[in-house]
């Protein structure tokens, strides 16, 4: 079986202070530091919204690999490479994604600075719901891919409409993985799949909040949900069949709000047979998890 990573998608939220990092922390140490002790990666969610500063990629590394040395990061491309514009009020496609060059420069400076320190596990290229498997699209992401050719490619793809053969024997061709995923259910959206299309292999769970997945006057609304172990327990299945056949396999929880995704990723790690660890400040608010990691004292972190 590969290596299997497991994280959260992100590590910067407001709501994660007194949860999921003492009040004190900054003070102390960088959240990615504190994160690297409890968990093997983190993808990178600032890219998608901003650029990462080579010097704070470079940081980043130095800071998580001082504490855990297998820790490895993914990043998020840049959502001008794979949304509208506007896209919270139309449906994304090949015709209104509008990157330009300097956005394409910005991205690889980022992603070179954390490359150089050999810890970027993936590039993470995350279409909408709306992003659907046509010709134009197709067109787009051969484009998109052959751009980004120099780093490992991860594609995620939301519609039912890119689940099949034809998909897959064309990421194998180009040795771009197959982001599986769990998302709510409504009308097309992808189901559950345990798709290898490369050496690398990768799962993001977003949560299962079918009342504010669409309709959520918050993004982070979407990411309320925390996973019951029995629900886990068939993403372990998934896990560990995709990592029998790739080299890594990369597994990210993006239901961050309130810490949830910390929670499920230190489950995950247990139920992967992984040594788990949880901080006091977290099992105070969930204190289901000590069934499922060591406890660490807060006085042991800062």
């Amino acid at each position: 079986m590969s290596a299997i990573f497991v994280g959260t998608a992100g590590w910067s939220y407001k709501d994660w202070e007194g949860i999921v990092y003492p009040a004190q922390l900054k003070r102390k140490q960088h959240p990615a530091e504190y994160m690297a002790r409890f968990v093997d990666t983190i993808e990178i969610n600032s890219s998608f919204y901003g650029y990462i500063k080579p010097e704070w990629g470079k940081l980043w590394c130095q800071k998580t690999v001082a504490v855990n040395p297998r820790f490895m990061f993914t990043a998020k491309l840049n959502k001008a490479f794979t949304h509208s514009p506007i896209a919270a009020v139309e449906a994304t496609s090949a015709a209104n994604i509008k990157p330009n060059q300097e956005d394409e420069r910005l991205a690889k400076l980022g992603l070179d600075a954390i490359a150089a320190e050999g810890r970027l596990g993936a590039l993470l290229i995350q279409f909408p719901f709306s992003f659907k498997n046509t010709n134009e699209n197709r067109d787009y992401l051969e484009m998109l891919l052959t751009r980004f050719h120099e780093y490992p490619q991860v594609v995620e793809v939301r519609h039912s409409s890119w689940n099949n053969e034809g998909t897959l024997r064309y990421f194998a061709q180009k040795g771009v993985a197959f982001c599986n995923i769990d998302q709510p259910r409504i009308g097309q959206a992808i189901g559950p799949t345990a798709h290898v299309t490369a050496p690398l292999a990768y799962v993001r769970l977003h949560g299962r909040n079918y009342q504010q997945w669409f309709e959520h006057e918050q993004a982070h609304e979407r990411y309320d949900y925390l996973y019951r172990p029995e629900e886990l327990e068939g993403w372990k299945e998934r896990i560990e069949e995709v990592a029998s056949k790739a080299d890594r396999t990369y597994v990210v929880a993006n239901n961050h709000f309130e810490g949830k995704a910390v929670v499920n990723a230190v489950e995950l790690k247990k139920m992967l047979g992984q040594p788990a660890r949880a901080p006091e400040t977290l099992v105070r608010r969930y204190p289901e998890l000590a069934e499922f990691a060591e406890v660490v004292p807060e006085t042991a972190l800062l």
